[in-house]
Parts: structure tokens; sequence; C-alpha cells
């Protein structure tokens, strides 16, 4: 059975599209969305959409809600036989990526401090799913910077992720909070296409976090001006080193936490993949949806693990309901993972199936 998606705007349904273009991803500041309908000339002139630019919306797949924001754009084509006609728009969060930042500073916040200050202006709620407390020795907006830019080097700073909700809140995520998938993306089951382009050109065997902040009474001179960390990724069997020079106050715990987020970010970020499955529901019925957990059994690609479903595409055109599912192991958004620990080169480690990749991750990849 065909889902359907609901478009509700100022108490007003409208549904029956003949094409959905729906994305939501756990790295994505906003979700949106692309609705068509087409309808031939004769006899359809009450078919015409009463949707204005700036309206807010809630979008729906059945009674499940996706998307919570403004139409942005309602765009319209003929041509002698059929006419075309949708809307467009995003999530709520859409006008602080879009929008400049007050100009503002903060010392000794954390970070969702921080971005509470930056959106209040634009009315978006902030949920903190990670509850950080690493303090930021110091944040200024630059001038110019929209609210997210503000943000982003915030959370580049902490190793954190954002994203937004079905409420269009921004969200400091964690990842797998919305739990298992119901059923394992699995070859010869229920993958209509995969990808993965397995490029392991970013990931190197030194990361060096280079930073620096204000001097205190306690700690002065090459304390405060040199703030270093480093980890080794045996892993690589070649020196391959990359520097990290984050911008704003950095202390020495932010300074780990950095390189060591990128050392596993990295390396499970290579293991990206792409797959698209029938349909925009899984066997028990619930949406596909991003930040979910799954296992992913595809023995032509190498892969038999746990993996978190970083976006979803929903898709309908003439050839039917599907889902792009982008996956990655769970080290690639893990604001705090676990340091690296490399097996002997060359072998595999024995674990949950035949993944050709099992000797790249740390021993206990496979924990939720």
């Amino acid at each position: 059975m065909l889902s359907v998606v609901r478009l509700l705007v100022d108490d007003v349904e409208y549904s029956g599209w003949t094409s959905v273009d729906i994305t939501a991803g756990i790295e994505r500041q906003c979700r949106e969305f692309t609705l068509g309908i087409t309808w031939n000339w004769p006899g359809q002139e009450g078919r015409s959409l009463r949707i204005q630019q700036g309206q807010i919306c809630k979008l729906f797949i059945d009674d499940d809600l996706l998307l919570t924001g403004y139409v942005f754009s309602t765009p319209i084509s003929y041509d002698s036989a059929t006419v075309t006609q949708g809307a467009a728009g995003r999530s709520l969060t859409a006008d602080i990526v879009d929008c400049s930042a007050e100009l503002g500073q903060w010392r000794n916040q954390k970070v969702v401090d921080i971005a509470r200050a930056l959106t209040a202006p634009y009315g978006i709620s902030v949920v903190d799913e990670v509850q950080d407390g690493t303090a930021i020795p110091e944040h200024q907006v630059e001038p110019g910077e929209t609210v997210f830019e503000s943000i982003d080097r915030l959370l580049q700073v902490s190793a954190l992720l954002s994203t937004d909700d079905a409420y269009g809140r921004l969200v400091i995520a964690k990842p797998g909070t919305a739990g298992e998938a119901g059923e394992p993306i699995q070859l010869g089951e229920n993958v209509l296409e995969a990808s993965a382009s397995l490029d392991f050109a970013s990931v190197f065997s030194v990361y060096q976090c280079l930073g620096q902040r204000s001097g205190t009474d306690e700690e002065f001179g090459v304390d405060a001006s040199e703030v270093s960390a480093i980890v080794v990724d045996e892993r690589i069997s070649r020196h391959r080193k990359l520097v990290i020079n984050p911008s704003g106050q950095v202390t020495p715990a932010i300074a780990q936490r950095r390189a060591d987020w990128e050392s596993a970010s990295r390396m499970a970020r290579a293991l990206a993949a792409q797959y698209t499955v029938a349909g925009w529901r899984q066997k028990n019925g619930e949406l596909w949806l991003p930040n979910t957990t799954l296992e992913v059994i595809d023995p032509l690609i190498g892969f038999s693990r746990s993996m978190l479903i970083s976006e979803v595409n929903y898709t309908l055109d003439e050839k039917g309901e599907r889902c792009v599912l982008s996956v990655a192991p769970h080290e690639a958004f893990d604001p705090q993972p676990n340091a690296p620990k490399a097996e002997k080169k060359g072998k595999k480690k024995k674990g949950k199936g035949e993944d050709s990749f099992e000797y790249l991750l740390p021993p206990d990849w496979d924990k939720s």
C-alpha cells in the first residue's frame, strides 16, 4: 500500500502528489521537501494550489510528522497538454542557516547555552541530546556569518554534531537516538541499488590538533599559546600527517578530543555507503528514519556490521516509492569516539559474519 504525503498549511490539507522528494539527515541543519502534482488541461481548473510562500507548514507521511517549517517556493509550469504545480519548503531551522547572527561574545559557556543564545532571535528551540559539559573558553560572532556558521565553529572545536527534528528544533545530536531499525539492509532481500566509494584519501596516520588560548594566572606562556594533542593511527602503514588548527580558544582537553574524533570519524566515513530500498516503510510498518541503527549485510561490498543511517531521501516518481539510505559506521558521528585500536595488519578479526573491513575499526565497533 502506498503512503500518503500530507502537507498541512493554515489548517488546509493538500495531498495527491504525483512527485515527492523529502530529505532528512543527521548532518543536515534543515529538512527539505519538494512536492508536485501534474494534471491535464481539460476540466481541471479547480485543482490550483492555494499556497503562498512563507506560510508555516507541517509535512506528514500518513500520520507520521516528518517536518515543521515554511513553504519557500510554489513552482508552476505548463505546456500545451499538462500543468505541473508544486510546493517546496524547509524546516524552521532554515532561518538560522540563511540568516545572520546577532553580534555577541561568550566566555566559559557550554556549547548548548551559546547555541540557544544565537538561535533565540529567530525563535528556534535547541534540544541537547549529548549533555556535554565542556566549557568553551571564548566564542565571538564574526561579522556577517550566519547563525549556523557561528554554531558550526563551536561544533568543530567540540567535535559535536547538530541537526534538526520533525518539530523544527535544532538538536545537538547523539548518534543512534532514533533506535533500532526493524529490518537489516541485506543484499538479495531489500536492496534495489547500492554504491560505496571506499575512498581513504582523507584518512591519515597522525592527527595533530594545534590551538591556543588566552593565558591565566595559573597557565601562561607556552602552556597557553601552544596547545597540542596527537593521535597516531597504526592502522595506516605509511606516514600521513594531518594538522588541525581550530579557531577560537582551545584547551588541552578540547584539542585531545578533536584529534581523537578526527581519527575515528575519518576512518568510519571512508566506509560510508548508499542503499536504495523499495517503499518508505520497513517491514514492521515504521518509516525509515535518520539516526537509526541497523545491520548491513552486503557481501558484495564487504559489509556485515552495525551501521547508522545518516540520511534518508524519500522519493516518489514514475518508478514508485523509494528510499535512499546513507549509512556509515557509528564512529563517523560519535562526538566522543573510542580511541582506535589497531589489529595486526593484514588479518581480519572474527566477529559478526564476514566483514571485509573489520580490521580497520576498533574491536568494539559493534557496540551501540
